[in-house]
């Protein structure tokens, strides 16, 4: 009878732990509505910026409010939809001469760790980014939006995160032009409906 007390708790735990890890849920980044955002901005010449965008990029992550450090995104990201409203420039940025796009046309980021502070708001994003063909680790510093229900029978999280990048670390080579251009910064939003 002990054994079989024993072995019914074992079968009660064993099929409570898939409850106790269902709490966290995937979500797909929402490009389509428009409601994520990949946007640079580099410094032109020392004397003023250069803003820009991604247009087309798609993944998800994976995110648990009870367990945020378990937290993961993966994003991939078009470099071709690289828009700084100026049709010459674009071209220029996506030339053998910076982004070489037409050799590497895809940037991807995987990330490898999701370190969240006592208040679970913000947190530290490392992970795995490609860009010309080269991948190199890079931090986010990550704030938490907000999440819940939308109108439409949804449930959505959104974040934002920022870094910046010293283009060396990718092989692309600014040494001709003055040191405020040799590093670029991003700023992301990714809002993504729970699938």
């Amino acid at each position: 009878m002990l054994k079989k007390t024993a072995l019914a708790t074992l079968i009660a735990a064993a099929s409570a732990m898939p409850l106790a890890q269902a709490q966290a849920a995937d979500y797909k980044i929402d490009t389509e509505g428009q409601h994520a955002f990949i946007q640079f901005k580099i410094s032109h010449l020392g004397y003023s910026y250069i803003l820009g965008n991604f247009k087309s990029f798609d993944g998800g992550f994976s995110y648990d409010p009870e367990s945020p450090d378990d937290s993961s995104v993966n994003v991939t990201v078009d470099l071709d939809s690289l828009e700084t409203n100026h049709a010459e420039r674009n071209k220029h940025i996506l030339s053998g001469d910076f982004l070489n796009a037409g050799e590497f046309p895809q940037a991807t980021f995987q990330s490898t760790s999701f370190d969240v502070d006592d208040d679970g708001e913000e947190a530290e994003m490392t992970g795995d980014l490609t860009i010309h063909g080269v991948t190199k680790p890079v931090t986010f510093e990550v704030d938490h939006i907000g999440g819940g229900d939308d109108p439409w029978g949804g449930y959505r999280q959104g974040f934002e995160a920022s870094t910046t990048l010293d283009l060396a670390d990718f092989d692309i080579d600014m040494s001709q032009f003055p040191e405020p251009m040799h590093s670029v910064e991003l700023y992301i939003v990714l809002e993504g409906i729970r699938q």
